[in-house]
């Protein structure tokens, strides 16, 4: 749970902007979307080798694109 205080002399934007940063730092809103909706060991274990595959084809890529 992201929590700010008002600093003194600090402005209500000043503080919200603080309040933003840190809700993005902790990865809240990320763990928010993906337990919005229930997805099972099954489809985790095959959205995750998806996106293991990506990674290694966008790694190879680049290394191949580096070699030209």
């Amino acid at each position: 749970m992201a929590i700010v205080k008002l600093r003194s002399g600090e402005s209500q934007d000043q503080l919200l902007r603080r309040f933003r940063k840190k809700v993005i730092k902790s990865g809240l809103l990320g763990t928010v979307r993906n337990k919005r909706w229930f997805v099972s060991r099954l489809e985790l274990r095959r959205i995750e080798k998806k996106k293991a595959a990506r990674r290694i084809q966008r790694r190879q890529y680049t290394r191949d694109y580096d070699r030209r």
